[in-house]
């Protein structure tokens, strides 16, 4: 075929769906009797947000909307707009209304968009002046301010599965003018789909390059070879600023906190591969050690301390060996987070309750003043007493025998705990 006659138009956009017919995947938004598919086919928008990963459908489904709508429809991306555009839309919207016409106003990557102009829209959005459609690729709890929040709905796209980027493929071959007149005889659509990582948009973009590169083949076999030519890396969905940064840190998190290192691993190199700081992982690293490990295994701190050391001299690539010795060290180590629940305790008697006096035999006293007013009288020192202890008490008297340390019975803590029940037999009950 003559390359000159491949579309300039990128396939994506080329076979994207313009009904709710065409649309693949996010059925519990747009199957029968849902509530995105009812507004279309009523006409009764309302405002809402579509929160998804990137190739989920989103603007696909502004655009069916702006298609089967009895409405004037604007878009604008929050990357290259601002202020004066959505005024400059609200202003029609105004007009619009009085004339007894609606307006909807697509926003792609809302949550690129400052305080300053979310708050431009919410007065319009309220009054009916607009209906918006926001998309994101970030939590809207995090980026979208809670008065606009509250005045729209929040849908959520579903990752598309490995069925969904099926159908998109297969429709695409069939829908496509250029696609349906070539001989295509095989893609290996398995590692296809791995290398799309979810993203409609990726999957589509891979395989025209793909395509166009064997052009001229007869027929057309896109293999995993070809494929791996045409990419060098997997699509990694990890986005360090946003939503799944902080999806993926919590299951690294609670992967080691749930004593599973083969999970641990795995999180640890989605981060890395999607270009997480590692020192950001050795950081969190390090407050697990304390937070969940504990006197359980006290050198977990140690090791922790000294794996964010390594990596800040270190760096990658060669980090990624330190932080898995320490992360699989932390999941198999074992844990206790007492000493954690005893300062949120500590924490909260500070909070709650007034701040009592310091007992007198707690106190210096390096003037005579200050001994003359009974400060350290009664004072016992402990090295004076059988294994250099005796039992005191250092609370307050208000809250004399109050009791925050609770130690478990896991690794090293349980000699802790066997020691102090060993010393004190009224003030604590270990």
């Amino acid at each position: 075929m003559n390359k000159s006659k491949i579309p300039q138009t990128p396939l994506a956009e080329r076979v994207r769906p313009k009904t709710i017919e065409e649309f693949k995947g996010q059925q519990a938004l747009i199957g029968e009797g849902k509530p995105i598919r009812l507004m279309i086919e009523n006409d009764t928008l309302s405002s809402f947000i579509l929160w998804g990963a990137p190739g989920t459908g989103k603007t696909t489904i502004a655009r069916i909307i702006a298609e089967h709508t009895d409405s004037d429809f604007y878009q604008l991306n929050a990357v290259s707009s601002g202020v004066k555009d959505i005024r400059s839309i609200i202003e029609i919207a105004g007009k619009n209304k009085d004339n007894g016409r609606r307006t909807i106003l697509f926003i792609d990557e809302i949550h690129r968009f400052n305080k300053a102009q979310q708050d431009a829209l919410l007065n319009s959005v309220e009054s009916g002046i607009i209906t918006l459609i926001g998309a994101t690729t970030e939590n809207p709890s995090f980026e979208v301010i809670p008065a606009l929040r509250s005045r729209a709905r929040i849908y959520i796209l579903e990752e598309l599965s490995k069925a969904d980027l099926k159908a998109i493929l297969d429709s695409s071959l069939k829908r496509d003018e250029l696609l349906s007149q070539l001989e295509i005889k095989e893609i290996d659509e398995d590692f296809l789909f791995y290398l799309s990582g979810g993203d409609a948009r990726t999957l589509l973009s891979v395989l025209e390059a793909a395509v166009i590169q064997e052009i001229d083949s007869e027929p057309i076999r896109i293999t995993k070879e070809i494929l791996e030519n045409i990419v060098q890396k997997k699509n990694i969905i990890y986005d360090k600023a946003g939503e799944e940064h902080y999806n993926v840190i919590s299951a690294f998190i609670k992967s080691m906190r749930g004593s599973d290192p083969d999970a641990a691993l795995y999180w640890l190199a989605r981060m890395l591969e999607g270009g997480e700081d590692p020192l950001f992982i050795a950081r969190r690293m390090v407050v697990l050690a304390s937070e969940d490990i504990g006197n359980a295994s006290p050198n977990a701190l140690v090791l922790a301390e000294a794996t964010f050391g390594a990596v800040d001299k270190i760096g990658m690539p060669e980090a990624r060996i330190i932080l898995a010795q320490c992360a699989t060290y932390l999941a198999s180590a074992p844990k206790s987070n007492a000493s954690y629940m005893g300062i949120e305790k500590a924490y909260s008697d500070v909070s709650n309750k007034p701040l009592y006096s310091v007992p007198l035999h707690l106190r210096n006293a390096p003037t005579k003043l200050m001994k003359d007013l009974n400060y350290h009288k009664g004072y016992k020192y402990a090295h004076d007493f059988e294994n250099h202890f005796v039992e005191e008490n250092y609370f307050p008297k208000e809250l004399e025998k109050s009791q925050y340390y609770f130690p478990t019975e896991n690794g090293q803590e349980k000699r802790i705990k066997d020691w102090l029940k060993g010393l004190w037999k009224t003030f604590k009950k270990y």
